[in-house]
């Protein structure tokens, strides 16, 4: 029998081969030149990370919420140790949780809260807000509003910059 763990596991490896496997040099070149090298690029289209996110959530059918962040995570992190984040498969953390916005809750805005703090790009930043964040927090019932309502309080008084302006965008989409 196969594990939450393993599952996630083995959709992090077909993610990340087949970004790798849709990857071009010179796409690569152009999102390190874009994003100031802050992030390590397989040179994967856009179509190919939404394609990608497409078919791991066809042959990984079972992913309830908690593999699903889990999976995010995994793919927002290091693909291994000692080596930079990587901004496709970030993309397609952002891809999966767009896909999957209706398995989040208001105890998930403090992973969300951590891709914000290190997205280092505003092509992670902006569909995290538009896409992610605020259906989510529109989706809430009252009391999770409420809850969602002080994290976003916090955020509106974080010396982050980042944290500041997802705030005050989303204050401008929600009213809290």
């Amino acid at each position: 029998m196969t594990g939450p763990a393993e599952v996630v596991s083995a959709a992090v490896e077909f993610v990340d081969r087949t970004l790798q496997n849709e990857g071009a040099w010179y796409r690569a070149d152009d999102v390190g030149n874009r994003l100031g090298w802050a992030l390590d690029s397989y040179g994967s289209s856009i179509g190919a990370v939404r394609g990608t996110v497409r078919d791991t959530l066809r042959k990984f059918k079972d992913l309830d919420h908690d593999a699903t962040v889990m999976l995010a995570s995994a793919l927002w992190g290091q693909p291994r140790p000692g080596s930079r984040p990587v901004f496709e498969r970030r993309l397609a953390a952002v891809v999966l949780l767009q896909s999957r916005v209706r398995l989040l809750r208001h105890s998930d805005l403090t992973r969300l809260e951590g891709f914000l703090r290190s997205a280092q790009a505003a092509d992670l930043t902006q569909p995290l807000l538009a896409d992610v964040l605020v259906p989510l927090l529109s989706g809430l019932g009252e009391r999770e509003r409420h809850r969602a309502g002080v994290v976003l309080a916090r955020w509106r008084d974080d010396p982050d910059p980042q944290l500041q302006e997802a705030a005050a965008a989303l204050d401008n989409d929600l009213t809290l």
